[in-house]
């Protein structure tokens, strides 16, 4: 399951965009403890929805994601170190405001995405810096009393990233080799995850949902420059949107020049940032997405339906989901030569329909 935190300055409306994305009804009260409240989302996936009509399973189950939110007043990065959630977190949505709300006024005043966004990297890069300083310390210490090579190589991945964090930069903006990035990961460095900034929008450009630059024009370079990804929503209106019946919501979308809900914009950029596809199971007893990420080999790819499968691993028999919606089942696919048996290094594709040979 992919996890995300959301982040963002009081008054953006992250806690309406976790309610939009989560169903949940209620929003977080601040408490005495810093906590996440932690919703989960279905994925959206018209590929799953067709299947699920052509084989009529007893279950359907799609693909999920996993939002954390903090109650309202609290959230500050350096706080954020301490909430499982945020740490273990595979991205982060950061929620800018770009809507005009007199009624809601901003913490600073005006409305300024650029700064917004600046104003949080900071929290992300200083509350990072406090967790390599404290790390240094502790290192240099340990390698006065028992010197080895594999506390020198934390060592020197740890000065860098400290370089780097007292430049003002995000992990995130270096890369880094795979065995120092796997390390880095053991840290849970929260300016080392990838960053989502979601645009909060104004009702009146909710038509640029698709493009939120054109709405918020100072937010691509700065988008650029510190390796995010962005995507627009109007988080006050998608969620009335959501409250309707599935009719009313598409005709109210088609007036308003929506081609997608904000919750599958939010969900689909994040699968891009990530690199995240999804393949598909399909049988009488249910019908399931399951998400991994891209490159994936199809041996680890079983892994995700279960560690047995994987590690008795035979053949992976892989079609694709459209020419199986055509054919009308497994058994026309095969015959057509549209059913195929890979290896363990054949690399799952989004949209694979596969059935995992296995040794029990």
């Amino acid at each position: 399951m992919l996890r995300a935190g959301l982040i963002g300055l009081p008054s953006s409306g992250k806690t309406t965009l976790f309610q939009l994305l989560t169903s949940a009804r209620e929003a977080p009260r601040p408490g005495g403890r810093t906590e996440a409240h932690v919703g989960v989302s279905r994925v959206p996936d018209d590929r799953l929805d067709q299947l699920t009509a052509l084989f009529k399973p007893k279950k359907r189950v799609p693909a999920t994601v996993e939002f954390a939110d903090m109650a309202a007043g609290r959230g500050d990065a350096k706080s954020l170190l301490d909430v499982a959630a945020y740490r273990h977190a595979d991205a982060l949505l950061h929620v800018v405001r770009a809507f005009r709300d007199p009624a809601i006024p901003h913490p600073q005043f005006t409305i300024d995405h650029a700064r917004d966004v600046r104003t949080i990297e900071d929290e992300l890069v200083l509350a990072d810096l406090g967790v390599v300083e404290k790390r240094l310390e502790r290192l240099d210490k340990d390698l006065k009393k028992t010197p080895s090579a594999d506390l020198r190589a934390e060592q020197s991945i740890l000065l860098r990233g400290q370089s780097v964090l007292e430049d003002g930069r995000a992990l995130r903006t270096l890369g880094w080799p795979p065995d120092d990035a796997k390390r880095l990961r053991g840290f849970q460095f929260l300016s080392a995850k990838p960053l989502l900034i979601v645009v909060n929008l104004d009702e009146a450009d909710i038509a640029h949902a698709d493009d939120p630059a054109r709405a918020a024009a100072s937010l691509r370079p700065i988008a650029e420059s510190i390796g995010a990804g962005m995507v627009g929503v109007c988080a006050k209106i998608e969620l009335e949107i959501a409250a309707l019946e599935p009719a009313d919501a598409a005709a109210f979308m088609a007036d308003l020049g929506l081609s997608q809900s904000g919750l599958d914009r939010v969900i689909r950029a994040a699968y891009d940032l990530l690199g995240y596809v999804s393949f598909l199971t399909v049988g009488e007893d249910e019908c399931r997405a399951w998400s991994i990420p891209r490159h994936t080999p199809a041996q680890a790819a079983a892994g995700a339906i279960h560690t047995d499968i994987q590690r008795g691993f035979i053949r992976a028999e892989v079609v694709r989901w459209d020419a199986l919606l055509r054919r009308g089942s497994l058994a026309a696919c095969r015959e057509h030569g549209e059913l195929r048996l890979e290896g363990k290094d054949y690399i799952v594709d989004d949209g694979d329909v596969i059935n995992f040979r296995h040794a029990t």
